[in-house]
């Protein structure tokens, strides 16, 4: 193995898919020093390696550097669909969607497998097609050869159907994927969310504890923790958000830019001044949809209403079917005083999936009644 190219590159890439289950930070750097040996093996054309890199990166969410190593793998090997992956995830999160969807169909014009037929579903899912989103998961849940690949498909057909407000069928994905990999922690999270809007609170705390349990990814905690907030648990709710602090000091000694949980988080529940600044930087490095969305909460909560609207439209600007968007949107409308524009926002929210957050579900319909209710 020590002179081994591809013995390495697989040996990071399996450090990496380790790290995305488990939100073990050392993990990434086992897998950088697996990959960069690789490199070193063999320099030139290391389509594996590349394409490794290119994964690494977009992983720690810095997708510039992911781009850069997509393209060398692209261009190593202009035939390859795992290297146009890589490349469409860079794009995406960098905000270029149309180069991204060009990036997808390239993938699947070369083998229209499992990832490649659920990164085509993503696209449509943020334009908010949720139906074609849907067809096409399924086709990729069909062609899927692995329990890995099985279980993304029930994921994500799970979140799908919640943002068309059907809980039910979000619960039989989830609980369907479970039987195969009862230790996912993606899938109980889905099944904990589904949960929650069918108002199943104490199974929904129990699989997001088994979830944490396995991987105490950021947006587990968090919904754990406002969902405890919403049931008056306010000690169970203050556990989940003491661990989200102590992981909030880590990124920042490690410079790391925030991801949008940790400044949702900030608004939310700290300091709106030190949400914006994380946001700003953010917002920078990822110009994503929904790096605009936090952004746009953060400047709200902290009285910047003109700025957040702006950011607020380019989370929507795709015509992404997400009611915390919405419902973003409507509370910055409605503090500057367009009350037919909030609850315009407010009502698609609602319609699109009722039971969106537990905290802000409530609120929504909250601020709606009283906009219905003034003169």
């Amino acid at each position: 193995m020590p002179q081994d190219a591809g013995a390495w590159a697989a040996l990071g890439m399996a450090y990496i898919q380790q790290a995305r289950t488990t939100a073990d930070p050392a993990t990434y750097e086992r897998a950088e020093k697996a990959l960069r040996r690789s490199l070193v093996v063999h320099h030139d054309d290391n389509i594996n390696a590349q394409i490794g890199m290119g994964a690494l990166a977009a992983a720690r969410h810095d997708f510039t550097t992911a781009l850069s190593w997509a393209r060398q793998a692209t261009a190593s090997a202009p035939y390859n669909p795992v290297a146009y992956g890589v490349l469409a995830d860079a794009y995406t999160q960098l905000g270029k969607y149309p180069a991204s969807y060009r990036a997808v169909q390239r993938m699947n014009d070369l083998r229209p497998d499992a990832p490649a037929l659920a990164r085509a579903s993503y696209t449509f899912e943020l334009r908010g097609m949720t139906e074609q989103a849907t067809a096409l998961m399924r086709r990729s849940l069909d062609a899927a050869s692995t329990t890995g690949e099985q279980s993304f498909a029930h994921t994500v057909l799970s979140t799908l159907s919640l943002q068309t407000g059907n809980a039910r069928q979000a619960w039989r994905e989830a609980e369907q994927g479970l039987r195969n990999a009862p230790g996912d922690s993606a899938l109980l999270e889905a099944r904990a969310r589904a949960e929650a809007a069918l108002g199943k609170t104490q199974q929904a705390i129990s699989d997001y504890q088994a979830a944490i349990a396995i991987a105490p990814l950021p947006h587990y905690l968090l919904g754990l923790g406002e969902l405890q907030q919403s049931l008056g648990h306010a000690e169970q709710a203050e556990a989940q958000y003491a661990v989200l602090r102590g992981q909030e000091a880590i990124r920042r000694s490690g410079r790391i830019p925030a991801d949008t949980d940790a400044i949702l988080f900030e608004a939310d529940h700290g300091s709106p001044g030190q949400a914006v600044r994380m946001a700003q930087r953010a917002v920078e490095k990822r110009p994503f949809i929904a790096v605009h969305d936090a952004y746009a909460w953060a400047l709200h909560q902290d009285g910047r209403d003109r700025e957040a609207l702006r950011q607020a439209d380019k989370a929507l600007t795709l015509g992404t079917r997400s009611a915390l968007f919405l419902y973003h949107r409507a509370v910055i409308h409605n503090a500057l005083g367009n009350n037919i524009a909030a609850r315009a926002d407010l009502t698609a929210a609602l319609r699109t999936e009722p039971h969106f957050h537990p905290l802000h579900a409530a609120a929504a319909r909250a601020l709606l009644q009283r906009i219905d209710s003034t003169p």
